[in-house]
């Protein structure tokens, strides 16, 4: 990337930050400082990452010389049960266990299926609400919050308690402003949306139509028009979405 300049040579300046020109021509702010605190992260990360390992290595030192794991694993459980068998008979405690074990599955099935459910409250309300106050498909999308969501939804998922996108290729969409740092949803969108094959089909028109531009709403800007392309893309839900808000396809 290179650095934008003005008409004297001076560097391009937005928000205090110099602006740079990607080799596709997108021009993104540089925030120095973020990046630096990116690295200063990372190279903690790396530094807790390699403390670890070589925990991991000194304690793994204590089994040197044990070659069959799996003998090892049987012949301490052989011991136990003989310690426990001054108390009850060895075939007596594999049918405890054998109880318990049933007891903790099914309340970890109750524990998981609450969780699920949890998660999926949690999608709708952040991913959801994120598509329903976005500022990028109010301003330069051809089609409302709810059909975005039909078509886009599914590469945004929540980790760590933060939304995360991916693109088709399944890799992480990470900022341009900010590098080494995930975008946030808008810049997100907007990336997946420059990536859409269809693109020009769901992006608002600059001007009046002309060539290659999608096909006008007959002077009826409040229904929404896609080409038969652009509707197949769409899941089920999505379509049924256009359909109700009066949006039209054409072939």
């Amino acid at each position: 990337m290179k650095l934008k300049l003005d008409e004297q040579g001076h560097a391009v300046l937005q928000d205090g930050k110099p602006v740079y020109v990607h080799d596709d021509g997108k021009e993104v702010a540089f925030d120095a400082p973020a990046t630096v605190a990116t690295i200063t992260r990372l190279n903690s990360e790396a530094r807790t990452h390699r403390e670890g390992k070589e925990a991991a290595e000194k304690a793994l030192k204590a089994f040197e010389g044990i070659e069959d794991g799996a003998a090892a694993k049987k012949a301490l459980e052989i011991v136990a049960n003989l310690d426990q068998k001054k108390l009850v008979d060895a075939g007596e405690i594999e049918k405890v266990k054998a109880e318990i074990g049933k007891a903790y599955q099914a309340q970890l099935e109750e524990v998981s299926t609450k969780a699920q459910a949890f998660e999926k409250q949690l999608y709708d309300e952040k991913i959801g609400g994120a598509f329903a106050r976005s500022k990028l498909i109010a301003e330069k999308l051809a089609i409302p919050a709810d059909l975005v969501q039909a078509r886009f939804g599914q590469a945004f998922k929540i980790e760590d308690g933060k939304t995360v996108a991916y693109d088709a290729q399944g890799n992480k969409v990470f900022s341009r402003a900010r590098p080494g740092e995930l975008a946030d949803f808008d810049e997100a969108l907007e990336t997946l949306v420059e990536q859409y094959p269809y693109r020009d089909h769901i992006l608002k028109a600059s001007g009046a139509n002309g060539g290659g531009a999608p096909a006008g709403n007959g002077g009826n800007p409040g229904k929404k028009t896609l080409n038969r392309a652009a509707f197949d893309q769409l899941d089920p839900a999505g379509k049924a979405a256009h359909v109700r808000s009066g949006g039209a396809v054409i072939d």
